[in-house]
């Protein structure tokens, strides 16, 4: 129902760090192709590229990292209070988070520093973007969000995918597609993605030691074992971490920013 799938590149092509002294690293060897499979679509699959794998071509390390990261926040419910608030664009805000960081405020909230990072409407807005799968290192990147339902018995997270096509970066899901996959389910993906990519280099580290290295390449090879071993508890660390939202005050900073919250739903796909 949800899968983040990926190919690492051969461990010969791997391209290394450096220039004249090249050098790899455990990132380094995570090389490959990502995607993410929901809905019947794949998303992050390239339009316009005629490839074998035609998906982001980039370190899965990052990948994986970003998602580990992202889990908690995905995995804490959103009230149904902010339900719409948490579905809406930025576009479509009454106004700029921004501005109450770098002007005054006059409407309700004078006893607030505008400029200090706890303001409600600074509040909302970053909770609002903790729920983004961060893709800033891809050109004309897309949106892609997840966040967390659960009413009486049913418990999902909602995949929320935007993109606009420039001409020359585009994808196949087009440019505005919403799943919602059981909340079990996501989780599942996420732990298949870590124990994916856990093995994987796992079995790079392994055949780099029986070689004793790559020719013309700096690499520590207990130092990689070392990484290694520490980033296999990452997952379970991340998972431990529980957000400590205050829900009044992105209550107060939503309702800011929405406006007049019946103009402010979402666009559906």
């Amino acid at each position: 129902m949800i899968r983040f799938r990926f190919e690492l590149y051969p461990l010969d092509e791997v391209s290394s760090w450096g220039g004249d002294q090249p050098t790899l690293h455990w990132f380094g060897l995570t090389e490959g192709w990502y995607w993410l499979e929901v809905g019947g679509h794949q998303l992050l699959r390239r339009t316009r590229l005629d490839h074998p794998h035609p998906y982001v071509d980039y370190y899965l390390a990052r990948l994986w990292e970003d998602v580990n990261v992202l889990t908690p926040d995905v995995l804490e419910p959103v009230p149904a209070d902010l339900q719409l608030f948490i579905a809406s664009d930025p576009a479509q805000w009454a106004c700029d988070p921004l501005a109450f960081v770098t002007a005054g405020d006059e409407d309700g909230f004078g006893d607030i520093d505008p400029n200090a990072p706890d303001h409600p409407v600074v509040t909302a807005a970053n909770w609002h973007g903790e729920h983004y799968l961060d893709l800033g290192y891809l050109r004309n990147a897309p949106s892609l969000r997840f966040w967390r339902t659960v009413r009486g018995d049913s418990d999902e997270i909602t995949v929320d995918w935007r993109h606009e096509d420039n001409g020359e970066i585009g994808f196949t899901a087009g440019p505005a597609v919403r799943f919602c996959v059981p909340t079990a389910a996501y989780l599942e993906a996420v732990h298949t993605l870590d124990r994916g990519l856990m093995t994987a280099v796992l079995q790079r580290v392994e055949e780099l030691e029986r070689r004793g290295g790559l020719p013309g390449v700096d690499l520590d090879l207990v130092g990689l074992r070392r990484e290694h071993e520490d980033r296999a508890h990452w997952l379970a660390r991340n998972l431990d971490r529980t957000p400590k939202t205050d829900w009044d005050t992105v209550r107060q900073g939503a309702d800011r920013l929405l406006g007049d919250p019946h103009q402010a739903s979402a666009p559906t796909a």
